[in-house]
């Protein structure tokens, strides 16, 4: 009998559609299942505790997440995850990018926080991204330019990936990249789940001068299959989260600045 299947039968009908949801969305939410199933929100979190207890689900502020290591989120999922924590990764990042600069942004939720906080103030920028969402937001800004590269657009995300994708990105040098990943592990090793997505991010942290890594801290939980890079590629690091101790040795035998923004 699978994990699933043993665990099922010690679940109560509530919570085994609570998994099936859970595996069919990636992620759920409190307050969401509490109006859904017409019970209170500290029900639907003894529900998720459950789950989480059987080593189903990942508890994360106001929800819960599924545990999959090879299957990721849905874009609509991912933007709902640590909204508040993106928001400060993005303000600290656009600190940390100067007027009158070039630089590269790739795909990601935080990445596209970190777009919209250039949209403020930032003037004489100039800009390379493979996502169409950065795009969307940055042309709202008359004092900075955008360059989109070609390649195959991933529906679900507006993604753009692919050999011509980072072929593109290569023919640039820029001041800055702004990458984000989706799972970094405690020894510093930063993975992701689209190898075309990987190769892309690679070809930017190459032909750029520095290097800033965005994640919220939802990142140490997940684990992705395909390496992007690691500790000694990366200037700066900002997260939301205290940073766990063996990555922060890693960081700093690496001179990696780490900004933690709780």
């Amino acid at each position: 009998m699978s994990t699933d299947s043993r665990h099922s039968v010690e679940l109560n009908l509530r919570q085994k559609e609570l998994w099936k949801i859970a595996k069919s969305e990636g992620l759920v939410q409190v307050d969401r299942l509490a109006e859904k199933f017409n019970v209170t929100a500290q029900t639907i979190r003894r529900d998720l505790n459950q789950l989480t207890k059987f080593g189903l689900l990942q508890r994360i502020h106001g929800g819960a997440i599924t545990r999959d290591s090879v299957v990721n989120l849905g874009y609509g999922a991912r933007k709902l995850l640590a909204t508040e924590g993106k928001a400060r990764i993005a303000e600290k990042a656009a600190e940390l990018i100067p007027n009158d600069c070039s630089l590269f942004i790739n795909i990601g939720t935080t990445t596209e926080q970190v777009a919209a906080q250039l949209t403020r103030k930032h003037e004489g920028l100039l800009v390379v991204t493979n996502n169409l969402n950065v795009l969307n937001i940055l042309v709202q800004s008359n004092h900075i330019e955008v360059f989109i590269a070609g390649g195959q657009i991933r529906h679900q995300d507006g993604g753009i990936v692919g050999d011509a994708t980072a072929d593109f990105v290569s023919q640039f040098r820029v001041d800055y990249a702004v990458i984000g990943a989706s799972s970094i592990e405690r020894e510093g090793i930063v993975t992701d789940f689209d190898w075309r997505e990987v190769r892309v991010a690679q070809a930017m942290i190459r032909h750029a001068r520095t290097v800033i890594l965005v994640a919220d801290g939802n990142k140490f939980q997940r684990k992705a299959p395909i390496f992007l890079c690691e500790l000694n590629q990366i200037d700066h690091f900002i997260t939301d989260i205290k940073v766990p101790k063996r990555f922060l040795d890693n960081a700093s035998k690496n001179d990696v600045t780490v900004h933690v923004c709780a």
